[in-house]
């Protein structure tokens, strides 16, 4: 029996990459329930194209080259813009059902971007359709087995390369299973920090193991925080905290403080659609100030329930009705731009060992993610690397004789984890000081337990990363940064 290609996760990037192998078996691995789990199916952001006749793939990749910063390896970023298009009629013969107008797909207007190209399903509720046709599609793929409720905490080597990995089942059992390829589609690290828009699943376990089994990491600085979620404490507090979508403020809606004052006027030409690492620190540094922030969309009015239904429930429920009341928001960790070193087939450092989606690094998004494409590096990227293991020469488990051992860490709970996450924020957020980070790492690294931990592990790396950049580029905003190269040799 030829063992099959395991993959670690199932949001867009695990689903792309599972429906992309034909001639291999597959195993998908998810923590929870297949379509319930995972931060793909909480966007409310669409998914990014070039489609009217004044745009082109050539300003897409000029947009996302701004945001990142210039930091953007330019293969990645042809390969992203240049296929989205297609990637777009590939998800819709997947059964995703866009949102469309009288003349065609309904596009519109997200920070950052030049024009009219995001692509919504189902008004804000994107991430939803699209994780919900993959997996009904998954579902009926007779090559593919699903293992649900299924947590990867180790994986399996032989020599140096990876060949399966161990999972903890929902029962409690414990399996260790072989494979001819590992694919890492774990998602980011936003659960990492006390304030962030993701689910608590995404907290870096892929990352971790990826550096516990040696394979090279790259960027782990460059976190982007999305400059609007529902402010904690706002009736009831949760560790991921309600994103209002940037497509609000593409629609009308503006950033104001205590007084009313439109806060990014004068800020950036884009004002309040610049890129999301300037407008973040713009509301970070008006709570700083002692103000806070409000987001008013009550020019969106009676389209409100149609236009974005997800977004005016979760304000309804919150007491909030944004017809009427200002939404009072804060910046929130949102997407790892960095991850494991990954080529645009998804292959690491490591023989075996892959990755793709937010837990890789292949540099398409440089050092500031541009809004809304996410979703389509993870179609993409997920689909590349799918079909790049569909053509390769299966290596069976027998392949290498030497003693098979397991490499992973534990993960932290309770008052540890809440620690952690609160030190993260505070050193790693919006702005960042060498001297704090220094002292966080040197705490870390002392207490046994968080050191040795995954998500210490993760941490720290990140720390260092941070520290080492001293300069501030892109979402990676070091207040105590010492000039740029080019601005020293001005």
């Amino acid at each position: 029996m030829v063992p099959p290609v395991i993959i670690v996760g199932a949001g867009i990037a695990g689903l792309s990459t599972a429906l992309s192998i034909r001639r291999q078996p597959v195993l998908l691995l998810t923590r929870g329930q297949l379509s319930r789990s995972g931060a793909t199916r909480w966007a409310q952001g669409g998914i990014a194209a070039s489609w009217l006749p004044e745009d082109s793939p050539e300003h897409h990749a000029r947009d996302t080259f701004s945001a990142g910063a210039g930091v953007n390896d330019p293969v990645a970023v042809d390969v992203l813009t240049s296929q989205a298009r297609e990637t777009i009629d590939w998800l819709e013969a997947q059964g995703v059902a866009f949102d469309r107008g009288p003349e065609g797909p309904a596009l519109c207007l997200e920070g950052g971007h030049s024009h009219r190209r995001i692509l919504h399903a189902g008004g804000d509720s994107s991430g939803r359709y699209i994780v919900d046709a993959l997996s009904d599609r998954v579902a009926d793929r007779p090559g593919i087995t699903c293992l649900e409720h299924a947590h990867v905490d180790r994986l399996l080597m032989r020599g140096h390369r990876v060949c399966g990995v161990r999972v903890r089942t929902q029962d409690g059992r414990i399996r260790c299973i072989e494979g001819t390829e590992v694919v890492l589609a774990t998602g980011g690290i936003g659960g990492l920090f006390q304030w962030t828009s993701n689910p608590p699943e995404c907290d870096g376990a892929g990352l971790a193991l990826g550096i516990e089994a040696g394979a090279e990491p790259r960027d782990l600085e460059f976190v982007q925080f999305h400059p609007t979620v529902l402010k904690p404490g706002h009736r009831d507090v949760q560790h991921r905290l309600p994103l209002i979508s940037e497509a609000v403020r593409g629609a009308g809606a503006f950033l104001v403080d205590d007084t009313g004052r439109r806060i990014m006027v004068g800020e950036h030409p884009l004002g309040d659609l610049a890129p999301r690492d300037i407008v973040a620190r713009r509301v970070w540094r008006s709570y700083r100030d002692g103000n806070s922030v409000f987001l008013d969309a009550r020019r969106i009015d009676s389209e409100w329930p149609q236009r974005f239904p997800t977004i005016f429930a979760i304000c309804m429920e919150h007491g909030l009705d944004p017809r009427r009341d200002l939404i009072p928001v804060v910046p929130a960790a949102h997407f790892h731009m960095g991850g494991l070193k990954a080529d645009l087939e998804g292959r690491t450092s490591v023989a075996g060992l892959r990755a793709v989606g937010e837990v890789a690094c292949n540099r398409v998004h440089g050092a500031n993610r541009l809004a809304s494409n996410s979703l389509l590096e993870g179609a993409i990227f997920g689909r590349r690397l799918g079909l790049s293991l569909d053509d390769a020469v299966p290596v069976g488990a027998d392949h290498d004789e030497q003693p098979l051992r397991q490499v992973g860490s534990d993960a932290l709970a309770g008052a540890a984890l809440s620690t952690l996450r609160s030190g993260i924020w505070s050193t790693l957020g919006p702005e960042r000081e060498h001297d704090a980070m220094h002292a966080f790492a040197g705490r870390i690294s002392a207490d046994p337990i968080l050191a040795r931990s995954r998500e210490g592990i993760v941490a720290l790396a990140i720390l260092r990363s941070a520290m080492a950049r001293q300069e501030s580029v892109g979402a990676h905003y070091r207040r105590d940064a010492v000039p740029a190269i080019a601005d020293a040799q001005a």
